[in-house]
């Protein structure tokens, strides 16, 4: 990552997110949502917003704040509104959640809490938008892992947009039959924009210019790469096309939706054969882990695409399976993955940069065991793996200790991450050269030496 500078609040996002994937999981260990509730309760809402915003959202925007300016090799703008962005995310999610257990009849709190927090998480997610739409604008015209980005950020507007209309719908303050529409009709395109768009097509941009990085491929714009981006912007293109139809009660949806999965299959397949493309160009013959950790994630997304696009599938008791699938296996597991990674090459560049020619310094492996971590990936992927099993067969029994095993999985895995952070790795004669810095676990330096 030649030229590459730390964005000062990465990793507050990561510390932050990695906090809301162990409470979302924590909730499933405790029986609160689905399966124990309905797949639309208010309980399983908690959940499911804890794990998208906190987790998934976060971790993104984190990445996003410090890769943006390394795939087009230009500045971030406005990096000073990522602290006040991170604040409203996080508290517009809290008001959300407080909402939703409102709704659940736990706690009596005022309806008002669910707007309140849909319009938090808009201004939080708009300032996430507008410093990276600002950074990419400075750089056209955009190279294709960057087009990616920007498409993934679109996606964001209107996966916010949609959940904030949701928010006034389901709280009454707004009792107009479109919106009703829209809270019966548009759950699956709200998921769909935001774990489909934002997620995905971010995390398949970032990975083209990563995996090339981290496996030392040469970074080619094929074809395949090209279209891949056009079948995704279309798939896109109509699922937002589906929200008007379904506010103004317009026929055709349906065609639509599906359209837009046959297309989100097609950029799977050819996003697929760049990967491959990548892994067999390869210079660095032994992966590191967390290219091997990455295999699993890009399994499931192969199973999900292809799976969600069976109608009986899609609409039938399977689908729920079929999302665990899709957030565990595919965006969670590589996010991990990467995460393994970043988090290490982050703390190197922060602890050792400022000695880089003037000492003997480790190497970034030198920051990570990739033993022990290799074991707790291999338990964390087949837990996910059966858990979704777990939720196909209806086996809800054996859902609640599988899933515990998953977070063991993962909090030991973000045990490494701390370690990492802490040098405590790192051999003893390399760990403190002279005028190396010592990181600290989540906060900017220059914040926590005031």
């Amino acid at each position: 990552m030649p030229g590459a500078t730390l964005s000062r609040w990465t990793m507050s996002y990561f510390a932050v997110a990695c906090l809301m994937l162990l409470a979302g999981q924590g909730l499933m260990v405790a029986g609160y949502g689905y399966p124990a509730a309905a797949i639309g309760a208010p309980e399983t809402l908690v959940h499911v917003h804890v794990l998208a915003i906190g987790w998934l959202s976060l971790l993104m925007a984190g990445a996003l704040l410090q890769f943006v300016p390394v795939l087009i090799a230009r500045p971030l703008v406005g990096g000073r509104f990522a602290a006040p962005a991170l604040a409203l995310v996080v508290g517009g999610l809290g008001l959300l959640v407080a909402g939703f257990v409102a709704l659940s009849g736990l706690v009596d709190l005022p309806p008002l809490l669910l707007p309140a927090g849909g319009g938090l998480l808009l201004l939080g997610f708009g300032l996430v938008v507008a410093i990276l739409a600002a950074t990419l604008h400075a750089a056209r015209p955009l190279p294709l892992p960057a087009r990616f980005v920007a498409l993934g950020l679109a996606a964001l507007t209107a996966t916010v947009l949609v959940g904030a209309t949701f928010t006034l719908a389901l709280s009454g303050i707004v009792d107009a039959e479109p919106f009703a529409r829209l809270v019966a009709d548009g759950l699956g395109l709200h998921a769909a924009l935001g774990l489909g768009g934002w997620l995905s097509i971010t995390a398949v941009g970032v990975s083209y210019r990563l995996l090339a990085m981290f496996l030392l491929a040469p970074e080619i714009e094929r074809r395949t790469s090209h279209a891949a981006w056009w079948a995704t912007a279309l798939a896109i293109g109509l699922i937002a096309a589906c929200i008007p139809l379904v506010l103004l009660a317009v026929s055709g949806v349906g065609l639509l939706f599906a359209a837009a999965l046959l297309l989100s299959l097609v950029a799977a397949l050819l996003y697929g054969g760049d990967v491959l493309h990548l892994y067999r160009a390869r210079r660095r013959k032994q992966a590191e882990l967390n290219i091997r950790a990455t295999f699993p994630a890009f399994a499931a997304l192969a199973v999900c695409v292809l799976l969600v696009n069976i109608p009986a599938v899609r609409e039938g008791d399977g689908v729920a399976a079929l999302v665990y699938l899709f957030v565990f296996g595919w965006l969670t597991g590589l996010g991990l993955a990467q995460l393994y990674k970043i988090v290490a090459f982050l703390t190197w560049l922060e602890a050792y940069g400022p000695v880089l020619g003037r000492a003997p310094v480790p190497r970034v492996q030198d920051l990570v065991e990739e033993g022990r971590a290799r074991i707790l990936f291999l338990i964390y992927y087949g837990a996910v793996a059966a858990a979704a099993l777990a939720l196909l067969a209806g086996a809800a029994g054996a859902f609640r200790p599988i899933v515990c095993m998953q977070l063991l999985a993962t909090l030991a895995l973000m045990r490494e991450f701390v370690r990492t952070r802490r040098l405590a790795i790192v051999p003893a004669a390399l760990r403190a050269p002279d005028g190396a810095v010592r990181p600290h676990l989540f906060l900017p330096l220059s914040l926590s030496r005031r």
